[in-house]
Formats: C-alpha cells, sequence, structure tokens
C-alpha cells in the first residue's frame, strides 16, 4: 500500500528522507553539474519530467506521439508552468548539451522526434531510485532494490509521476517561501544544500542551524551567480525563510522550522505520487508474470 501525501508528513522519519534525498541530489549534480541543473529549478523540473515521459510513451503507431517540440509545448502551456518560447529554447539547450539526440531518420522530418541520450536516461535513472532508496527508509522497503533488478519498470513509473505532478497545482505550484527559491535558477540546489547541513538536534525549534555559509564558494560551487545568491538570500530572510546568527558577518545560517514544514509537505506531494506509481508499475509487472 502506497504511503500517501498526509501519511508522509504525519511520519516522524519523513524529513530524514529528504535529508537522504537532498544528499543524493547533491551527488548527482558532483558527478554531472550541467545536467543536475535541469531539475534544479522547478519549471526546469516540469519541463524535463514532462519531455522524458513523452519520449517514454511513444507510439510507433501514432506519429505524433513521443517528445517533439509542439506535444511538450501544448502539454506544458496547458497548465501556465511556460510560455512557447522557454519550451523551445529550454529544447534547443537539451540538444546543444547533447541531453537529447534526434530520433535516427527523423532529422528531415515534421514532426521533428527528439530522445534522451545515454546520460539523460542514466540521469533519470538515478533521480528514481534515490527518491525510491528514500521511502524504502521510511518502512524498509526494498522499493529501490526491485527497481535496480527491473530497470524496464522505467517505462510504466516515470511518466506516472510526470503526468500526475504536472496536474496537480499542489505540486506544480509550490507554497510562497518553497516557490520563492524553487522558481529561481539553482534554487533546488541550494534548498538541498540546506536541508542537508541543518542540524537535527535543533529540529524542535523555531530556528535550525544550517552552520556556515560562505555565499561566493557556494554561488561558484552551484554556478550560479553571488549577486543572484545574495538576492535569493536576502528576499528568504525578509520573508523570515531563512537568517543569520551573526549579524551583520552573515556568516552563520539558520533556515527556519515554517519553512522546513512547507517544504517537507510539499515534497510529500511527490514522494507519494512516486510511491503509488511503483507500487502500481509493480502489480502489473507481477500481474503479467503469472
Amino acid at each position: 500500500m502506497a504511503f500517501t501525501a498526509e501519511q508522509l508528513v504525519g511520519n516522524s522519519s519523513f524529513l530524514m528522507s529528504i535529508r537522504f534525498l537532498a544528499g543524493q541530489m547533491r551527488g548527482m549534480f558532483d558527478a554531472g553539474p550541467r545536467l543536475a541543473r535541469l531539475l534544479a529549478s522547478h519549471q526546469r523540473w516540469l519541463l524535463t519530467q514532462t519531455a522524458y515521459a513523452l519520449h517514454l510513451e511513444y507510439d510507433p503507431r501514432d506519429p505524433t506521439s513521443g517528445f517533439t517540440a509542439v506535444r511538450l509545448t501544448g502539454r506544458i502551456t496547458a497548465h501556465k508552468v511556460a510560455s512557447r518560447n522557454t519550451v523551445l529554447a529550454f529544447i534547443e539547450e537539451l540538444y546543444t548539451y547533447r541531453f537529447i539526440t534526434h530520433t535516427p531518420g527523423d532529422e528531415r522530418r515534421r514532426p521533428r522526434h527528439f530522445e534522451p541520450a545515454d546520460v539523460s536516461h542514466q540521469g533519470m535513472f538515478a533521480w528514481l531510485f534515490s527518491n525510491l532508496g528514500a521511502l524504502d527508509l521510511l518502512d524498509g522497503g526494498q522499493r529501490a532494490a526491485f527497481f535496480q533488478a527491473n530497470p524496464s519498470l522505467m517505462r510504466l513509473i516515470q511518466p506516472r509521476i510526470a503526468r500526475h505532478c504536472l496536474e496537480d497545482a499542489a505540486w506544480r505550484e509550490p507554497p510562497e517561501q518553497v516557490a520563492l527559491f524553487l522558481w529561481t535558477e539553482a534554487g533546488g540546489l541550494v534548498v538541498d544544500n540546506f536541508i542537508a547541513r541543518m542540524a537535527m538536534e535543533s529540529s524542535e525549534l523555531d530556528r535550525l542551524s544550517v552552520g556556515r555559509v560562505e555565499t561566493r564558494a557556494l554561488a561558484a560551487d552551484f554556478m550560479m551567480s553571488r549577486t543572484h545568491l545574495q538576492r535569493l538570500l536576502a528576499k528568504a530572510a525578509q520573508r523570515g525563510c531563512v537568517g543569520w546568527q551573526d549579524e551583520p558577518r552573515k556568516t552563520h545560517l539558520w533556515i527556519s522550522r515554517d519553512f522546513v514544514e512547507e517544504y517537507c509537505a510539499w515534497q510529500a506531494v511527490k514522494f507519494a505520487y512516486v510511491d503509488e506509481a511503483f507500487e502500481w508499475a509493480k502489480t502489473q509487472i507481477e500481474e503479467m508474470a503469472v
């Protein structure tokens, strides 16, 4: 039985799972920074997941199916996630950095189909594997191991997650404090960094210590401008999401309990869809094996 979002939020170990996933995402970034940045802002997350799902849903009997510029634009703009020009620029970026290629034989055809390069397949597998591993921490399950042993489940699981997340406003439109970070370039990387470093012994306090944060080094690490990061932190401080323990030196950061709880509740929506899709796909496989 898959977890619901409400059950996840009420689970005392859920924050531990989120911290685990934050650490895994940092590992993905270290292994492939440019690819990992595709999941580092919420808009790009939605674009990436939807594009990958379209590819997996390709039906050779329907030439209009699959990952095409028209299909991605239609699905994204229908939910007002991005404009047509933003979608087209995103596809061009993917192609320029060789995260996608033209489907062989489609170079001159219309509609032109795209497919993920090997590095993109590996990145999406790692993302889903990490999410399943985070869920396993809550109940001692074997989701990640089962997925690793049955990688063909990706074709069933990922499109279902992508569709549900795109269609659900609770995930598509993050709450105000979370949106402040997640709608910005590399904002997801910043939040993951803070969550992973957060002092768990202070989890009952209103302010949770993150520790020493050097904005110059952090900005360079995530390939963003220091000015952009400082402005982001200033806006977050104005809203009480974060703050400095040592004003005016600004070297040691805290993050508010309200922000962490809001972030956990938002993440629970996605985790519930991941768990539901896994359980559904596993049932499909088991029924076919009978």
